[in-house]
């Protein structure tokens, strides 16, 4: 578990946020124009305040244990327009531009790129791009660039 809650010195709004024991909340990202989901995952207090600071999605990577600022090895970060707050406060709302038009570490527009339909998981979306040419080296099923 890391000690990701917020300080005394952070800014009173993340106060308000109902953080997960291990001190996360859930963030989804969505296409501020089309409406989109284009992926989700998870936020401690310092990525969602650098996420507001400097305005580009910064996420807390579970697997490595440290900040994931979107993009920083694909090139498609993700500018964020708003971010919301739901009415439970324990998930957070991105509406984002995503940059190169590639959300998910397949190289395809969003994570959510399959349907279940008649008891089975169908493709509905297809690969904008191979994700070894973007990374160098096949993804595994995780997030975190």
């Amino acid at each position: 578990m890391q000690d990701s809650s917020p300080r005394v010195d952070s800014p009173a709004w993340l106060n308000a946020i109902r953080w997960n024991a291990d001190g996360l909340v859930p963030a989804i990202a969505q296409d501020a124009t089309t409406g989109d989901i284009l992926m989700m995952a998870w936020m401690n207090a310092e990525s969602l305040q650098l996420t507001a600071q400097e305005g580009q999605a910064v996420y807390w990577s579970r697997s490595r244990g440290q900040l994931w600022r979107k993009g920083e090895t694909s090139g498609h970060q993700q500018v964020v327009s708003e971010i919301r707050l739901d009415c439970d406060e324990d998930v957070i709302l991105l509406k984002v531009e995503q940059k190169g038009g590639i959300a998910c570490h397949t190289g395809r527009r969003s994570c959510f790129y399959r349907k279940l339909e008649d008891g089975e998981w169908v493709t509905t979306a297809s690969v904008i791009k191979d994700p070894e040419s973007i990374y160098g080296k096949t993804k595994g099923s995780t997030h975190g660039e």
